[in-house]
């Protein structure tokens, strides 16, 4: 895919910085393009079981031979890069937010491929928030940066619509080759000069921080939707969950019926049906389809309850 002159992308001096799977297609679209001077990523990371967690960008950085930079800190780094005379850098997914020395050294900008409508959704969980909000839309911005939390101007956008069947994996698929491709459409202008600069309205601004332990913890006293937008928007990582007698029960599908218990606490387990078992939720019922004990592997629900002594004794039981 070729969206821009070859003659002139050559010549530039492009750095990129990303991290996870989702930045990959978007680098791979850049190396089919133009010339990338050197990739900046997090550091490896070490596991308790000893295990190295290689940054995704930094294995295809790799398998280019470029120029891989590593710091914990970016300000660590600053002056390596400076000499590297970048006239552009592109960031996606990178993890820090960058100094002003850096922002201010290419002669082209710094440019951000964010996973976004912005000003909806400024900050670092844009896809899991999205559905888990109960957006019917999202997309993704090219913009300026600046010092601000993806406060800067737009560049292009574009959106894309959230079913109902979507999970965050799903959506982060679709995202991430959508960005490749408005990026590589996008660059030419930025390159000749040509790009458009809209400012962002802050008073409409939203924003999707990092998640945290709490909120992957599912509330029953909240609606069936509220919950499996949740369920659906922290999977495949890192997952909602419960308890079940006290031990872990992550819960990675499900979906809400129309049923409903007055007789019935929140949490409470309703019934048992061919592919799950009823909660009872604050308005209705949510079935439970894949489930995580604590310790062992994913699973459907009917193999949870089959491994239960008597899996009939599970209705009415609470969830906490």
């Amino acid at each position: 895919m070729n969206y821009s002159n070859i003659q002139i992308n050559r010549k530039l001096k492009i750095i990129f910085m990303g991290t996870p799977e989702f930045s990959v297609p978007i680098l791979q679209g850049l190396l089919e393009n133009y010339q990338i001077r050197a990739v900046v990523t997090q550091p490896d990371r070490v596991t308790k079981s000893g295990k190295t967690i290689v940054p995704p960008i930094k294995k295809l950085a790799n398998e280019h031979t470029l120029l891989v930079l590593q710091p914990e800190r970016i300000e660590d780094e600053v002056e390596s890069i400076l000499a590297l005379e970048p006239d552009l850098i592109i960031t996606c997914a990178y993890g820090q937010k960058l100094p002003k020395s850096i922002l201010e050294a290419p002669r082209l900008g710094c440019i951000n491929v964010h996973a976004s409508l912005l000003p909806k959704l400024r900050g670092g969980a844009p896809i899991h928030r999205a559905i888990m909000n109960g957006y019917k839309k999202t997309g993704v911005t090219i913009m300026y940066m600046n010092e601000g939390l993806d406060e800067g101007d737009i560049i292009s956008q574009e959106e894309i619509e959230i079913s109902d069947a979507d999970t965050a994996s799903s959506l982060h698929d679709k995202l991430s080759i959508l960005g490749r491709d408005l990026l590589l459409k996008t660059l030419p202008s930025i390159i000749d000069g040509t790009a458009t600069r809209t400012p962002q309205d802050h008073s409409q601004a939203t924003y999707a921080f990092n998640l945290k332990r709490s909120d992957e913890k599912i509330d029953f006293s909240k609606t069936k939707k509220q919950i499996y937008n949740q369920i659906r928007g922290l999977n495949s990582w890192p997952g909602a969950f419960c308890y079940f007698k006290g031990k872990i029960l992550k819960v990675w599908e499900a979906y809400p019926t129309d049923r409903y218990f007055s007789n019935m606490f929140d949490g409470q387990i309703t019934a048992i049906y061919k592919d799950g078992f009823g909660v009872k939720v604050s308005n209705g019922e949510i079935v439970f389809t894949v489930v995580q004990p604590e310790g062992k592997k994913k699973m459907s629900a009917i193999d949870f309850l089959n491994g239960l002594q008597n899996k009939e004794s599970i209705i009415g039981k609470i969830l906490d």
